[in-house]
């Protein structure tokens, strides 16, 4: 094992699979000259040369456009969103092109295409550049979504989702590429779909994706320091989602809190918690409590981030109230 940054990770993923195979490539703003936006991409221009690593136009409808009919035509496109909040402009060609492609078809055309990028905050980015659409792309059949949490999985879960046959939405964060982690020398690859725990307890699940697991991750620190045992889960991917693990998860320690940056209506919480109170009721000790992001478009001033956005205090306090401990 060496440690590694997130950003080399994902760069090691793409660059692995593009020497085994040269129909697949890599397009976006600034992915080629400047080495990319957040330097995800560097050296690949050198290396694979301007026909498999493209700049384009900031016109991310048009490009993503032109990915989706390579796909179809035999390539494996990888298109980089400079932030998930651009991809709206995109979002037709996603929605009604690349997920439903495959059904329309009557399965005579296959997308596999990987569209990758941030998401969520990244700081004083205020409102248009801070959003969370894992959510939204999980609500659509015919895509998957991933959201890995550190170097390993990125790794692992992108040579997957390059590999796959269907359309993959695979969602980084802008303040976790510089985050190191260790990786295997060796190739590898992670199973899309499958969640994993990544810590065992008895009292209570907490379950997330994404950054958000440094919350997480903190959280279980400081109730393992009181005395609390809870069992971890980080989701990987959120479309499909892991009910087994959850549930199985559930039925041992009896209470569940999710965690989760978006905005709480229609969010991934809401629909474990349906999962889980339909699967696993009557295992349950206590009412689900879901961490959510605040109802309000992300503020500006960092103060007002701080209430926005779920910590670690927060996730503690729900933990105490599903176990019933007087704070």
């Amino acid at each position: 094992m060496r440690e590694i940054q997130f950003r080399e990770a994902l760069r090691e993923a793409m660059s692995e699979e593009m020497r085994k195979d040269e129909n697949i490539y890599l397009m976006g703003e600034e992915v080629a000259e400047y080495n990319g936006a957040y330097k995800v991409s560097q050296g690949m221009l050198d290396e694979f040369g301007a026909k498999r690593v493209i700049d384009t136009p900031i016109s991310e409808l048009g490009f993503a456009g032109i990915g989706i009919g390579s796909a179809m035509n035999g390539l494996k496109p990888i298109v980089e969103f400079m932030t998930f909040n651009f991809s709206l402009v995109a979002i037709d060609q996603i929605i009604n092109g690349a997920a439903k492609m495959m059904s329309m078809s009557g399965g005579q055309f296959s997308v596999p295409i990987v569209f990758r990028g941030p998401t969520g905050n990244a700081g004083m980015l205020s409102s248009q550049h801070s959003q969370c659409f894992e959510n939204w792309y999980a609500n659509c059949p015919g895509l998957k979504v991933i959201v890995p949490s550190n170097p390993y999985d990125a790794k692992g879960l992108m040579k997957s989702a390059i590999l796959d046959p269907d359309p993959v939405i695979f969602m980084e964060s802008e303040v976790m590429y510089g985050d190191k982690g260790e990786v295997p020398e060796e190739p590898y690859y992670i199973e899309i779909g499958k969640a994993k725990v990544t810590k065992e307890g008895t009292d209570v699940t907490l379950v997330g994706f994404g950054k958000i697991m440094k919350v997480v991750n903190a959280a279980a620190a400081a109730l393992e320091k009181e005395g609390i045992s809870p069992e971890v889960i980080d989701l990987r991917t959120v479309r499909p989602i892991d009910y087994p693990t959850i549930i199985e998860s559930v039925k041992k320690t009896n209470r569940l809190v999710l965690v989760e940056e978006s905005w709480p209506l229609g969010s991934i919480a809401t629909e474990i918690a349906f999962k889980v109170q339909k699967d696993a009721f009557d295992y349950l000790d206590a009412p689900i409590i879901r961490i959510m992001g605040g109802d309000v478009p992300l503020p500006y001033a960092p103060t007002l981030i701080q209430e926005y956005l779920p910590n670690a205090e927060r996730v503690i306090a729900a933990v105490k109230e599903v176990m019933y401990v007087k704070q």
